[in-house]
């Protein structure tokens, strides 16, 4: 069965790229969908070939995607898949393509809970005498006092942590490994948890175990989070006690590189979004900070 020149290159694409580059499921999928959907566009407008594709064509594919209420965040995910396509496939990258302008959505990001109410929450959540709130608080300690990801932290094992380095060894996206403090109130949590871990009879080095011995998955991670929502009046996920750490953070330090490092963050930019800037604040800092800051000043 002969296949169509345009899913026959998409099929060279991703056996090249899946041998070369460090992509997750999760991008591979995506990746993925977002050409076939615009390879079956191209189809129904009788388009054979990919060297055919222009801003025309684009036009026409994005202003169907938005009657069919796709969101803009999604048509640019959508123009990244197709932009790495595009500059990966030997018969492609010496060709120019110009990509229709996507206007960003606003972000919305999640509201931050303040200092106090997060202490609060976290001096009431532990029970010395129960295993499984303990295992809690070292999992709420670690995505609040380390920023980590869900992907991050399900993903962890024993030799991952060093608590008498208070350290944290993290595998990331793209498989990039960072090392991220402790605090000292992250270091006693996972203290008394790993002292109790043994009490399930785990036979795998995962740190974050269920009574069964076996390693908590992301959605059940979730769950038990989820039930601990109550108490902080509001919903309680990973992500919003990572920009809890990054917001936090920033606030006290003023120092938006080293927040970008301890994230894991590729971009800088990234890290500006996802920390509730305080932009009032970062212009004192500068005005304090920075030898020109004052050169308008009369001397």
């Amino acid at each position: 069965m002969n296949i169509h020149p345009l899913e026959q290159s998409l099929k060279d694409f991703f056996t090249r790229q899946t041998g070369t580059r460090h992509w997750s499921v999760r991008t591979l999928e995506s990746y993925r969908r977002d050409l076939h959907k615009l390879m079956q566009f191209m189809q129904q407008e009788k388009i054979e070939q990919w060297n055919q594709l222009n801003h025309e064509i684009l036009v026409r594919f994005w202003g169907q995607q938005r009657q069919d209420g796709i969101k803009t965040v999604s048509l640019q995910r959508q123009a990244s898949a197709l932009r790495c396509f595009w500059s990966n496939s030997p018969e492609l990258n010496s060709l120019p393509l110009e990509l229709p302008r996507l206007h960003r959505s606003q972000r919305r990001l999640p509201e931050v809970p303040d200092v106090d109410r997060l202490q609060n929450f976290f001096a009431g959540t532990v029970d010395w005498t129960d295993p499984h709130l303990l295992r809690d608080l070292a999992m709420l300690e670690l995505f609040y006092s380390s920023g980590l990801r869900l992907a991050e932290l399900a993903a962890l094992q024993l030799e991952d942590i060093d608590l008498q380095e208070k350290l944290v060894t993290v595998t990331g996206k793209g498989s990039n490994m960072r090392i991220v403090p402790l605090g000292q109130k992250a270091v006693t949590a996972l203290q008394a948890w790993i002292h109790v871990r043994q009490l399930w009879q785990p036979a795998i080095n995962a740190l974050f175990i269920s009574q069964q011995g076996k390693a908590l998955g992301h959605r059940a991670i979730q769950k038990r989070l989820a039930l601990h929502a109550a108490a902080l009046g509001m919903p309680l996920h990973p992500h919003l006690l990572r920009h809890a750490f990054a917001s936090h953070l920033l606030e006290s330090s003023g120092d938006l590189r080293a927040v970008q490092e301890l994230l894991g963050h590729q971009h800088i930019s990234t890290t500006a979004l996802y920390t509730h800037l305080d932009f009032q604040h970062l212009a004192q800092v500068y005005d304090q900070s920075h030898p020109h800051a004052n050169r308008h000043k009369k001397r």
